[in-house]
């Protein structure tokens, strides 16, 4: 096997091409699979090395596009299906009834919302509770993913264990109430937690290329998911207060105290849930919204740029802009990654390639501009947590976009397949999880507790 590691390689990004083909089920990318490996097959057998069989077999497959239209000519009831919550038909992989996976999480999702309300019941502290919001929520999560992908004892007790230490550092350490270490261990914690997220979503394959953009591409879709949620929800919810407004009931306090502690933490398995089962309609909107929000994006960085300029710099900038610029680039770089998983690794460069290259060009400037205030500040008023944490985002942002650019000239110039650059953005995540468990683990004391 190690002798053909190279051609299952292939194999695999030219799986992963085909299934962002709408119109190809995952039971047709199974069977047109095996018809490829076939071709190898028979081109091995006539004395061909593995590279030249799956070129060969891949010419023989015929263009994807085409094949890709073709299946939607003849299934094209299928373009509606992918809407409909329960199939009629039973699940492939084991002939489970197709309402299983619902009861699953909706329990899941009612349990995320009895932890949050009988937490809040139970700890008194406000500074307590939100340090500990996302230790009650992400457990159904995990769990989820863990049911889904059938996880390995291994993988669960590699799960387990950060999970555990987490909890002690947030309730063991003694805070100051309010201080600065506890705000950035309330915002660090769940970034540690969406990634023991991720490695339960890609089954413990953590070192896979492949999957760990599945992953990404899951945490895009993700976020559109639960941003409809979130959205439909609050329409239903204004609808709701005003028709109880009129008939003169208070309908806030049960806002308060039962839906939205149900409902914020169960739309997390729920929003998991559709993506999951609605893979192929929502990679329709990915490049859509990349397309749409890259141009805009870098034509705001430009204009904060001049901004920056004509006035004379950042020397003096409050705290409150450096934060503001920090979710920024955050912003930007979701949009690199999104558009990135979003993108045919086997297409020629475009002219969209070129504005992502503009697009993380101009984040870089203001990554610069931001580093030159942060060392001005520090440099003025001294260290602190918030500072030293900022400090370390920026660097590492830095180094991402900086190697991102580097790839992106050079796949527009021919010289690097864009797979490399793909790699570099998943292989680089892991790198904020653990400045993620530095900033909660490590600075707390460092800093003592303040």
């Amino acid at each position: 096997m190690a002798a053909h590691a190279e051609l299952e390689a292939q194999i695999d990004r030219w799986r992963s091409f085909v299934q962002r083909r709408q119109a190809i089920s995952p039971a047709d990318v199974d069977e047109l699979e095996d018809h490829l490996r076939e071709q190898i097959a028979e081109r091995q057998a006539t004395g061909l090395d593995d590279e030249e069989a799956f070129l060969v077999a891949i010419k023989r497959l015929g263009n994807l596009d085409a094949v890709s239209q073709e299946f939607a000519r003849e299934h094209s009831d299928r373009l509606w299906k992918q809407l409909v919550l329960l199939p009629e038909t039973l699940n492939d992989d084991d002939g489970a009834p197709p309402w299983r996976e619902l009861a699953v999480v909706l329990a899941l999702a009612v349990g995320a919302g009895i932890a949050v309300k009988v937490g809040f019941s139970l700890i008194e502290n406000e500074n307590v509770f939100a340090r500990n919001l996302g230790l009650l929520v992400f457990p159904f999560l995990i769990g989820y993913f863990a049911w889904k992908r059938q996880l390995t004892a291994y993988v669960g007790a590699a799960l387990l264990i950060p999970f555990v230490v987490l909890a002690l550092v947030l309730n063991v350490y003694q805070f100051s109430p309010g201080g600065s270490t506890e705000l950035l261990a309330v915002l660090h914690a769940p970034i540690v937690l969406w990634l023991l997220a991720g490695l339960a979503y890609v089954g413990g394959r953590w070192r896979s290329d492949r999957r760990r953009m599945d992953f990404v591409r899951f945490t895009g879709e993700f976020a559109i998911y639960y941003t409809l949620i979130a959205f439909g929800g609050a329409v239903l919810t204004g609808l709701t207060i005003g028709a109880f407004a009129l008939i003169g009931t208070d309908f806030e306090p049960v806002l308060a105290e039962w839906i939205l502690p149900f409902a914020v933490p169960g739309a997390l398995v729920v929003a998991a849930w559709l993506v999951e089962a609605k893979q192929n309609v929502v990679e329709n909107i990915a490049p859509v919204l990349t397309r749409i929000f890259t141009p805009l994006t870098i034509v705001m960085l430009l204009a904060l740029l001049g901004v920056i300029a004509a006035a004379g710099g950042l020397v003096n900038v409050d705290r409150e802009l450096l934060i503001l610029m920090d979710a920024i680039l955050i912003l930007v770089l979701s949009l690199l990654l999104y558009s990135i998983s979003a993108r045919d690794s086997l297409a020629r460069p475009g002219i969209f390639d070129v504005l992502q290259l503009v697009l993380v060009v101009a984040a870089i400037a203001v990554d610069a501009v931001m580093l030159t205030a942060m060392l001005t500040r520090i440099a003025e008023f001294g260290f602190s947590p918030n500072k030293i944490a900022a400090l370390g985002l920026n660097l590492l942002l830095l180094v991402h976009l900086v190697r991102a650019a580097w790839l992106t000239v050079g796949f527009l110039r021919g010289r690097r397949p864009f797979r490399q650059l793909e790699n570099w953005q998943t292989q680089y995540l892991p790198v904020y999880g653990a400045w993620a468990a530095v900033v909660v683990v490590i600075f707390p004391p460092l800093f003592g507790f303040i």
